[in-house]
């Protein structure tokens, strides 16, 4: 897969025009069989690829991203098109007014917008099972689940459709897909990244992020989201592994992965994870339930009886309880702090297993089957309670079904983070490795 670097730098330079790209990954994204693109934003994109050719020729740089494609999850805002969260229930509303803000970014910057891409309904799943657009399929094997809830945001990459697209992530929306899709997925530190124009689930949790399949790239959009670049530290990286509920639904891979990644790095239990996990999934539903509860008076049967379902129970839960969990929240992080203060990374699973067949759509917990819908997260749900920067990154496993680690940093870590994925990568431990194609819309 060519990456968005160097589509940028053949685009800056001559050797291909914005719009002869466009024309070839409009074409690629029509005959997507992954069921990952909502709309093709042809008009848009043509539109966006002309004035990026239009800047070249007027001997102008249009940008470090000039002329890239990319896609977005279907809760961004985009100008004239309505942002339907996934849902049936906003397919008739007003279009967007204007362009959530990080899309304003990437096209000030170059790049080029071409789909909305599919997901749970409102966020609400770890599967990309979806009533209204269908589920999205895993490049990997188009019989098994994609993730989610950014499924789509992944397939696209996963299947060399685009070279990078932005997911979001409330419990491990974009981590999840990352690791059954064979990708980059970061989930920042919480409130890193631009929300502005975003279809909200939970407050406390929301955050947005890019999917790609090379470092180079993820540092190149994060830069641009970011409107400063990643700063890599280049010193000692202290590495703690996670025990605990982090190794009892885990894959052999990918704890044999971790221990030889650092085999002598201490084992931390963080504190009372279970309970955490809890208290994440109780704040997620009160936050989630509140937000839709006017709807929902009005117009529940047009929900996904599955999201509907979770929703009206989240609106049912008392205050007293959500506070609870708020305060547990506020204990659980000075605990946690001062549990990990020595240390820079944390190394844990990003998913239980690898990706579970759309026929039979569970996972094994603790001995017995669940939801893959409602339990793909079970190793990044306590993550998101922390509010810390967690990387998603593939472990090298060619001809393999994919799976996925988490680098979990601290605040304003991501730096930390890139720098440890690239030495994993440089020590052959992870890296991008399958489904091997070119990008869709590469000149031969």
């Amino acid at each position: 897969m060519k990456t968005a670097a160097a589509i940028a730098a053949a685009v800056r330079g001559g050797q291909v025009t914005a719009t002869a790209l466009a024309e070839r990954t409009i074409a690629a994204l029509h005959a997507d069989a992954h069921v990952a693109v909502t709309r093709v934003l042809v008009e848009r994109a043509l539109g966006e690829a002309a004035a990026v050719d239009a800047m070249i020729a007027r001997g102008k740089d249009p940008g470090v991203l000039a002329g890239v494609p990319y896609g977005v999850k279907d809760l961004f805002d985009v100008a004239g098109v309505t942002t339907t969260a996934g849902s049936a229930v906003y397919a008739n509303a007003a279009p967007a007014s204007a362009d959530a803000e990080a899309i304003h970014r990437l096209k000030a910057a170059g790049a080029v917008l071409f789909a909305t891409l599919n997901m749970d309904e409102f966020a609400y799943g770890f599967a990309t099972i979806n009533a209204t657009y269908g589920t999205t399929r895993n490049p990997h094997d188009p019989q098994r689940l994609a993730g989610g809830s950014s499924g789509g945001s992944a397939a696209v990459v996963a299947a060399g459709l685009l070279p990078f697209t932005l997911g979001s992530d409330t419990n491990g929306s974009i981590r999840v897909p990352a690791s059954l899709c064979g990708l980059y997925g970061l989930k920042p530190a919480h409130a890193s990244l631009p929300l502005a124009g975003t279809f909200p689930f939970a407050e406390s949790f929301d955050d947005i992020g890019p999917f790609t399949a090379s470092l180079e790239d993820m540092a190149l959009v994060w830069g641009v989201l970011r409107n400063e670049p990643l700063a890599e530290t280049q010193g000692e990286i202290r590495i703690a592994r996670l025990g605990g509920r982090f190794c009892e639904n885990a894959e052999p891979a990918q704890l044999a992965s971790i221990d030889a990644i650092a085999p002598d790095a201490p084992l931390l239990e963080l504190p009372d994870i279970a309970r955490a996990r809890s208290a994440a999934f109780l704040i997620t539903a009160y936050e989630g339930g509140h937000l839709h509860r006017e709807t929902l008076s009005t117009s529940a049967l047009v929900y996904d009886p599955a999201v509907r379902d979770r929703l009206i129970a989240g609106a049912l839960l008392p205050e007293q309880l959500y506070a609870k969990a708020r305060a547990f929240r506020a204990e659980f992080l000075a605990r946690l702090n001062a549990l990990i203060v020595d240390f820079d990374v944390l190394l844990a699973p990003a998913t239980p297993c690898t990706a579970p067949l759309i026929a039979d759509p569970r996972i094994m917990i603790d001995g017995a089957f669940s939801p893959a819908r409602a339990d793909l997260g079970i190793h990044t749900q306590p993550i998101t309670f922390t509010g810390l920067p967690s990387l998603a990154v593939p472990l090298r496993r060619p001809g393999q079904l994919p799976l996925g680690l988490q680098l979990i940093g601290k605040p304003g870590g991501e730096g930390i983070l890139l720098a440890l994925a690239r030495r994993l990568e440089n020590e052959g431990f992870t890296g991008v490795t399958a489904p091997e194609r070119t990008f869709a819309g590469e000149l031969t």
